[in-house]
């Protein structure tokens, strides 16, 4: 079955080619050519995946992302940010915003192609596997559910792959080119700093019972999940 691509850009040209990339590649395209219709086409069936330019009449794909996160349907859609604003504090604050990944105009569409696939592929579900328990936070697999003493946590697929990882190798240090490579995938076009923003996130989603302490930060090395605090 096809997946479906929600193409925001306002510049025709630009729509028209990168729609002719997707369909060539097997995806589906919608498109939307500005800020409101952008959200109009944001409705069942939900678009797997949001190409998002950052400029647009209306409003910034900034905002339109940062929308995205905070309503339930809507925010486990993967967005990748595409646009001319090359300087790494904008990278951030894209990524910030909820953006899963961002590409810099110009880009050839093989890359392109190849960091679609590569989200796509990072948000689907952990295989099913049994759960994991360490000081009171589990786990589920299954289920895709975490828990800190009986309570539901709140995540992205991301930080839930990120944390699966951690809590499958426990006690090792992990470079952030390491955990681009086992949580994102190897070949992957994603930048180390994506590591930082996702860790910054899954912290705060496990804090509520002090369990961000576990995900520690190891000066010139990487991270490491320890249960020795």
């Amino acid at each position: 079955m096809s997946r479906t691509v929600l193409l925001v850009e306002d510049e025709a040209p630009i729509r028209e080619m990168l729609k002719f990339i997707l369909e060539q590649s097997g995806f589906n395209t919608v498109e939307a050519e500005d800020y409101d219709i952008a959200q109009k086409k944001i409705c069942e069936p939900y678009p797997d995946l949001i190409l998002l330019d950052w400029m647009l009449p209306g409003g910034s794909g900034v905002q339109l992302a940062k929308s995205l996160k905070q309503h339930e349907f809507t925010r486990d859609i993967p967005v990748i940010m595409l646009t001319a604003r090359g300087e790494e504090d904008d990278k951030i604050r894209g990524l910030d915003a909820g953006a899963d990944d961002y590409v810099t105009k110009p880009f050839s569409p093989k890359e392109l192609v190849a960091r679609i696939k590569a989200v796509m592929r990072r948000v689907t579900p952990t295989s099913s596997e049994e759960p994991i328990e360490f000081n009171g936070l589990k786990l589920e697999p299954i289920s895709h559910r975490v828990m800190a003493n009986n309570d539901l946590l709140d995540m992205g697929p991301t930080e839930f792959k990120l944390l699966h990882f951690f809590m499958t190798h426990p006690e090792r240090v992990y470079s952030r080119e390491s955990l681009l490579d086992n949580v994102w995938g190897t070949n992957v076009y994603v930048e180390d700093r994506t590591v930082d923003v996702h860790i910054r996130r899954l912290r705060k989603a496990i804090s509520p019972h002090g369990h961000d302490a576990m995900i520690q930060t190891v000066r010139g090395a990487g991270y490491r999940f320890s249960t020795k605090l």
